[in-house]
């Protein structure tokens, strides 16, 4: 019907352009015609021109989105007709004089208009056949960023939200490397029907290539419902695959992106749903909806990377110093943390920064500057007679380097430090990513006579098994077990337990964000070896940290509960 009205417009168009040069049916003369020679080609083309216009242009404008330009479809297939109305304008003459001197001999022109309509339709099975992953069938790549602009301009057009979902299959490169290829292809296929069967009503799927499949979801409530049809559909191609009698488990990641929240275009949907994915595979979550702040990708956080390495190669960067200490008053150790003031931004939280550097490459050069900061210090500490050792946090990404263990070895040698002076704080994500390597590098380490320490326990994945695999002699309890300790009884029978299993393994547990005295109280009841917080000290600069364990070295340190009265 559309291509009709359209068509129909467009041959009222050519012909009113007709009568304005005289050229109106008669009785006699049925098409109009009369007269014809090279004279008249002008009002020839400018009809044919009316009939393009009015008709093919009206259609192309109502089939584009709105201020988006036309889609690249649009525009091979406006190439496409575009050739076919030259081919037809140019037999239009010989049709003419055969309609007006032989109009019976008119239908043997159907033979080349057919062939040249078949030739269209080819061209445009072919143009579709581009559209489509040839392995699996679904839609490609170009085709959802059409069908995403598509939908952004609907869901614009009512007020209404749309959702991009990212998702990736873990690990699928080892099958590939085990069984090959072709046995890939074949779980590939696997998966993309299960996919199609577990798509909800109106979301439509693609390939975009590997392993990596997208779902468009025209409609969508808000990002929880876009994440709960996400962790649907990772479930469901997370559950087991038969190939040939072997049973696969592929697990999967999927991000999750939403107009108008997010992105404001197709383009920006992919890559914020894409950051996502690649979130949720490092924090091994399944899914992850887009968060700008954990995007390293975007215009003010790349600027606040160059600041960050600029700073790193000026110094600029600080650390501070946070005591541990005992329940007998002695100092059981310093933990460093970074503290940076930009010239322009003022105090950059230390999650903000250390996020874009580990998402950026950066890691490695600001752990470098860190221990190279921390060792000089300890250095000068050991001159002043204060041997009190320092703990430094490392990224997994830094374990995973090759070799780690040897460089820090060195820069003990090089700045004097024993290896017992200097703590490494690790998280449980060390054994995610690559636990042959990780554990290699901390046995060096080890080996090397540095100590280990296990942060933020309690807060990963597997957190028992992985504490058995880890040569570390120290753990500490996240603040967030520690905070509600005095108030909340789980709490606080997970803070026990904690304290007896690693007493059983032969590690010294601190807690951490100890914050008050009667949580002090209750820690040390629990069996608790040492705490940190800001009840012992907040994090202090190098000069008050010395004057800090000067005032200490003598008589410990006590909780201000414990002192007596007016001092």
């Amino acid at each position: 019907l559309l291509h009709g009205a359209v068509d129909i417009l467009g041959i009222g168009a050519g012909a009113l352009v007709l009568g304005a040069f005289g050229r109106v049916p008669t009785v006699e003369r049925p098409w109009g015609m009369g007269g014809w020679g090279l004279g008249t080609v002008p009002e020839t083309v400018l009809a044919a021109a009316a009939y393009l216009v009015v008709g093919r242009g009206l259609l192309w404008y109502l089939r584009a989105p709105r201020g988006r330009g036309l889609p690249t479809v649009a525009r091979s297939a406006l190439v496409r007709q575009g050739l076919v109305a030259v081919a037809l304008l140019g037999i239009a003459p010989l049709v003419c004089v055969v309609a007006d001197a032989q109009p019976v001999l008119l239908p043997l022109f159907a033979v080349p208009l057919i062939a040249l309509d078949s030739a269209l339709w080819m061209a445009r099975a072919r143009a579709e056949e581009q559209l489509r992953d040839p392995l699996t069938g679904l839609p490609n790549r170009q085709w959802l960023l059409e069908r995403i602009w598509t939908a952004l301009d609907d869901a614009e057009r009512i007020g209404a939200r749309s959702a991009l979902l990212l998702i990736d299959l873990d690990r699928f490169r080892s099958v590939n490397d085990t069984l090959g290829h072709l046995a890939g292809d074949r779980l590939l296929l696997q998966i993309a029907d299960r996919l199609r069967h577990a798509l909800p009503r109106g979301a439509e799927a693609a390939r975009l290539g590997g392993d990596e499949f997208a779902v468009l979801l025209p409609v969508a409530d808000s990002t929880t419902s876009a994440t709960r049809i996400a962790r649907g559909l990772v479930t469901t191609l997370s559950s087991p695959l038969d190939l040939d009698g072997l049973t696969l488990v592929l697990e999967a990641s999927a991000g999750v992106a939403l107009f108008p929240d997010h992105a404001l275009d197709a383009e920006g949907m992919l890559r914020r749903a894409d950051v996502a994915m690649y979130q949720a595979k490092r924090d091994r979550s399944g899914v992850e909806a887009y968060e700008s702040k954990r995007d390293s990708n975007t215009p003010d956080r790349l600027a606040l990377l160059g600041d960050l390495r600029r700073a790193l190669d000026a110094h600029e960067v600080q650390l501070h110093y946070q005591p541990k200490v005992r329940f007998d008053g002695q100092v059981a150790g310093l933990e460093a943390l970074v503290r940076w003031v930009h010239p322009e931004r003022g105090k950059v939280p230390p999650d903000e920064f250390i996020a874009i550097a580990e998402t950026s490459g950066l890691m490695p050069l600001l752990t470098e500057y860190v221990l190279e900061t921390a060792l000089a210090q300890v250095a000068r500490w050991r001159e002043q007679g204060l041997r009190v050792p320092v703990a430094v946090n490392v990224s997994p990404r830094d374990v995973h380097s090759p070799g780690f263990a040897g460089s820090v070895a060195a820069r003990l040698a090089r700045h004097g430090v024993p290896a017992g002076a200097l703590q490494l704080e690790i998280t449980e994500h060390v054994l995610l990513e690559d636990p042959t390597r990780a554990a290699d590098t901390l046995a060096a380490l080890t080996g090397h006579g540095v100590k280990m320490s296990l942060d933020d326990f309690g807060t990963g994945y597997s957190s028992l098994v992985h504490l058995r695999r880890l040569p570390v002699s120290e753990l500490k309890i996240d603040r967030s077990f520690v905070a509600r300790l005095a108030v909340d009884t789980e709490d606080a029978e997970i803070v026990r337990c904690t304290v007896d299993l690693a007493h059983s393994l032969g590690l010294v547990v601190v807690a951490e964000g100890v914050e008050d005295d009667e949580t002090w109280e209750r820690l040390r009841d629990l069996g608790c070896d040492a705490v940190q917080g800001w009840l012992v000290a907040a994090a202090m600069p190098p000069e008050e940290t010395t004057a800090w364990l000067r005032a200490r070295g003598s008589r410990g340190w006590r909780s201000p509960a414990a002192l007596p009265a007016g001092e």
